[in-house]
């Protein structure tokens, strides 16, 4: 056991070693050299009665399985069950996590152009990964594949969140988008598409091709990776299944290039 586990439960931070104090140790070494707990412990600053914040923080972990995926699941009134947190306590540990998805999405954004599902697997997951509810998201994209919006389209339960396919490509018009991204998230941990999301995906195909909108690709997304329908040659399948298929001209962004001809 170390010098900061012996000093956790027993004295107050503010009666550290100044070296050993969470707040001064990130000033003068820098984030990496502290712990999850001490950058937890920073976030709640004050501990509870005996129990200092650093040992909360741990508490915390140890509640999460130390796995600060898990930990980004909890909300508040879970986080308030633990002895010494309050409200104001767990809102700012949400609050921090939050902002983390949130920096994580705007890195993933600021590229700008979405060459492939792997690429838009990587935007979508920091935002729906953790999410117990499903929820469904489209990427609008113009010509060139650069993003134009994302807009969440749906919010729902534990295994489904219908969408309307009218909101989607009234966006997709009123933004000028010449292509979309599906995307929804599989609490389960489940990748595999069900039947109602081929039978979505079909439906917006179909809908989006008499407007000359291109479906890209939907993706699904877990904490354990992502599935993407155009990879899985899946986008192919429904399109065939709508209408007589026309090949375009060979995309650089690595979707595969079929448009839909409605007889």
């Amino acid at each position: 056991m170390g010098t900061i586990d012996l000093l956790a439960g027993y004295r107050s931070i503010k009666d550290w070693h100044i070296d050993d104090q969470p707040r001064q140790k990130l000033i003068i070494k820098g984030t990496d050299a502290l712990s999850d707990a001490e950058l937890l412990a920073l976030l709640l600053n004050t501990g509870h009665k005996h129990k200092s914040a650093l040992l909360l923080a741990q508490e915390i972990l140890h509640q999460s399985s130390n796995n600060l995926q898990e930990l980004g699941k909890l909300n508040v009134n879970q986080l308030k069950k633990l002895r010494g947190v309050g409200e104001a306590k767990a809102a700012r540990l949400i609050a921090a996590l939050e902002l983390g998805r949130r920096r994580q999405a705007g890195f993933s954004l600021s590229k700008k152009t979405i060459r492939n599902g792997q690429e838009a697997a990587l935007y979508f997951k920091p935002i729906l990964g953790d999410c117990l509810a499903e929820r469904v998201h489209v990427l609008y994209l113009n010509f060139a594949n650069k993003v134009i919006k994302d807009c969440c389209v749906s919010k729902g339960g534990i295994s489904s969140a219908p969408a309307d396919v009218r909101v989607i490509l009234k966006e997709a018009l009123e933004l000028g988008a010449t292509s979309i991204i599906l995307c929804h998230n599989h609490p389960s941990g489940n990748l595999s598409p069900s039947q109602a999301d081929l039978t979505f995906t079909q439906k917006v195909i179909r809908a989006a091709a008499l407007l000359d909108i291109l479906v890209l690709d939907h993706i699904i997304v877990s904490q354990t990776g992502y599935y993407s329908m155009n990879e899985e040659g899946l986008m192919d399948e429904e399109k065939r299944s709508t209408g007589r298929l026309i090949r375009e001209n060979d995309s650089l962004s690595g979707f595969s290039g079929w448009r839909i001809a409605i007889a």
